[in-house]
């Protein structure tokens, strides 16, 4: 989830592990039936934190002309995987799921955060409510939207 908000495995790493500190050292003493719901509202809040403190580099980026130095590729990545059955449904399979995290991107925060809450995390929906502290209808409500949005995205690959 933190890794299709940030587009980077490396920041989700961080905020994940962040998330996760902060969740046991506040909320330790909480029953376990809390920590989901607890985990993800932390989680939440550390993204948006991430995406304020990513607009203001990019703008001081932008002013100082300076280029983000991993644009590089990963050299890693182009070894092929001798698991996967075929090259064509591999190829099929990888456009889906990059027009999938091209099509989330597009959903405003609200959104993003109950599908990938509902979806992603498997949450119901009073423990995604918890999780974005508003109320069971308004999930309810931003969950619907996504999904019609996402179905109208993704049309061809359906």
């Amino acid at each position: 989830m933190a890794r299709l908000a940030t587009g980077d495995a490396d920041d989700a790493h961080d905020i994940v592990q962040d998330a996760m500190l902060t969740l046991v050292r506040s909320y330790a003493s909480r029953g376990e039936q809390e920590w989901g719901p607890l985990f993800h509202t932390i989680l939440q809040s550390r993204i948006t934190d991430w995406h304020r403190r990513n607009k203001v580099r990019n703008r001081l980026r932008v002013w100082f002309g300076k280029r983000d130095e991993d644009d590089e590729d990963d050299p890693l990545q182009n070894i092929a995987d001798g698991r996967s059955p075929d090259p064509p449904t591999q190829m099929k399979d990888k456009q889906a799921m990059a027009a999938l995290e091209t099509a989330i991107h597009t959903l405003p925060a609200r959104q993003q955060q109950a599908f990938l809450l509902r979806v992603w995390e498997g949450l119901d929906v009073a423990q995604t409510a918890r999780a974005m502290s508003c109320s069971e209808g308004s999930v309810k409500t931003h969950y619907s939207r996504a999904v019609h949005a996402l179905r109208e995205q993704l049309e061809d690959h359906l």
